[in-house]
């Protein structure tokens, strides 16, 4: 899945890991069309920007990361964004998120360095499985193959659930939501950060002037101001940013995604320059719902969620 900046040049892809058909008719409602109009509404109706603008404020790495995959949730499993960055060294976290390894720990409980993520997101695609066909699955909805496994599930035998998860997996999409974004991290000592925090929380954003939000995340306070990247990894979409998101402040020039805020001309352009190239949401529940039986469907669940926890607590 598309969900951080890949080494490719093939944009075409948002999901490439092995997917399989477990049902065989799927009623999706969608809230977005491709292009990213709101079914069923006037051009006219339309909003300056499509999508989001926030900030997050992270303690450490692990903060950090749990805010990037903020809208990542997988049913039974307590750290969902745990299933993403799993594998990432300091070095491959580093570059995901557009900062210096320098400041990223192997300790992701390490606070020696505290970190703002920033960033704005285009939905164009988002939909969902209806709601009852996801709680209500029936034998007679299922594909032939998938419906012959879950036969052979037996209950007491947790190698059999195996076989199945093995075969068709443990998860399906209930929702996503698809688009691209454009994000930064700004790297801070713990001291700055809280100064900026506590600011920004009994003030609010929106209270502050351009400059000293400007100051706040310039190298004036900031210990590293990271790369704006995208979602998809277009570096058209990164150079355009490079190019139009520069700030200048004392003698300081550098590109800032707070440069957007509140520029309505900026967003406009962000609105049609950002397209459907990336994962931004994703929800996945498990398949117990398709179990027809109560007792199998009671054991799928517990062998999934018992295997989910232990593989969350050894990472």
């Amino acid at each position: 899945m598309r969900v951080v900046p890949r080494n490719d040049t093939d944009h075409s892809w948002i999901f490439r890991e092995p997917i399989v058909d477990v049902f065989k008719q799927v009623v999706i409602r969608q809230s977005l069309t491709k292009s990213g109009a709101v079914p069923g509404s006037g051009s006219g109706s339309q909003p300056v920007f499509q999508g989001d603008f926030h900030m997050e404020f992270c303690d450490n790495t692990r903060q950090l990361l749990q805010a990037y995959f903020r809208d990542f949730t997988i049913e039974k499993m307590e750290h969902p964004w745990q299933a993403f960055t799993s594998s990432w060294s300091p070095a491959i976290i580093a570059r995901n998120l557009g900062i210096d390894a320098t400041h990223v720990s192997s300790d992701s409980g390490d606070t020696r360095y505290c970190f703002v993520l920033v960033r704005v997101a285009r939905h164009r695609e988002s939909a969902s499985v209806a709601s009852d066909q996801s709680r209500d699955q029936s034998q007679s909805q299922l594909q032939d193959a998938v419906a012959q496994q879950m036969a052979r599930v037996t209950v007491g035998d947790a190698a059999s659930v195996g076989e199945f998860v093995r075969s068709f997996g443990s998860h399906y999409v209930a929702s996503y939501t698809t688009g691209n974004s454009l994000y930064q991290v700004f790297v801070y000592t713990p001291i700055i950060y809280k100064r900026i925090k506590d600011r920004l929380k009994s003030r609010g954003i929106t209270s502050l002037s351009t400059g000293e939000l400007n100051s706040y995340f310039s190298p004036w306070y900031a210990e590293h101001t990271g790369k704006v990247l995208s979602a998809s990894g277009n570096a058209t979409m990164e150079k355009w940013a490079l190019h139009n998101l520069r700030v200048s402040f004392y003698f300081f020039n550098y590109p800032s995604l707070l440069k957007i805020h509140g520029d309505t001309a900026l967003l406009k352009q962000l609105n049609n320059l950002l397209q459907n190239e990336a994962l931004l949401q994703l929800e996945l529940k498990t398949l117990a719902p398709a179990f027809s039986d109560a007792e199998k469907r009671k054991w799928f669940e517990e062998v999934v969620e018992n295997n989910m926890i232990l593989w969350d607590v050894n990472m």
